[in-house]
């Protein structure tokens, strides 16, 4: 029930700002963003390409459809951006089979080169969170993260995964029995 006097939507706000899910992970993931933007500048790349360039090298050639449920994203979001990296021969969309419209997102030697020298500097970012974060709590912040998105990712809705889709999450890229490459 939404309070309708000042002092109770004003107490009701105070509220939304200490215990909202959405309000509170938004806040910390722009703090985290920066955090990532500062150290990744140096290698060219955005952390929202680098994590795009890493999903594809772990699950290896991969239609969009499949590539945006790995990621939680939606197609539109994919595609805007992927077009950098497309643009800049970091990774390439090649037609699969004869079906001309299906088409798999590669990493390129160049997307390879980016991505392996965009390494470091994602090393400095993720040491900076944990140090902020001490012994342990990263882990089980990822762990109740993952919990969260599983709990709340609608299977079947579009851009989301369903059953039998490929995960980015523990795909080797010398597994072919995870989606990585042979």
């Amino acid at each position: 029930m939404i309070p309708e006097t000042d002092t109770a939507v004003e107490a009701t706000l105070v509220e939304v700002a200490r215990r909202c899910a959405m309000f509170n992970l938004r806040k910390a993931s722009r703090v985290v963003s920066r955090r990532y933007e500062q150290e990744m500048k140096a290698s060219g790349l955005l952390p929202t390409q680098f994590s795009l360039l890493v999903a594809v090298r772990l699950m290896g050639p991969a239609p969009m459809t499949e590539l945006a449920a790995a990621l939680s994203m939606d197609r539109t979001t994919l595609s805007r951006n992927l077009r950098p990296l497309l643009r800049e021969g970091c990774l390439s969309l090649d037609a699969c089979g004869p079906d001309r419209r299906r088409r798999l997102i590669r990493l390129t030697p160049t997307g390879e080169e980016r991505l392996r020298g965009a390494l470091p500097c994602w090393q400095r970012a993720q040491e900076s969170v944990e140090g902020v974060l001490g012994p342990g709590r990263l882990e089980r912040l990822l762990a109740d993260l993952a919990g969260l998105i599983t709990g709340l990712d609608t299977p079947g809705r579009a851009g989301t995964p369903t059953t039998g889709s490929r995960s980015v999450e523990g795909t080797a890229p010398d597994n072919p029995s995870r989606g990585g490459r042979p």
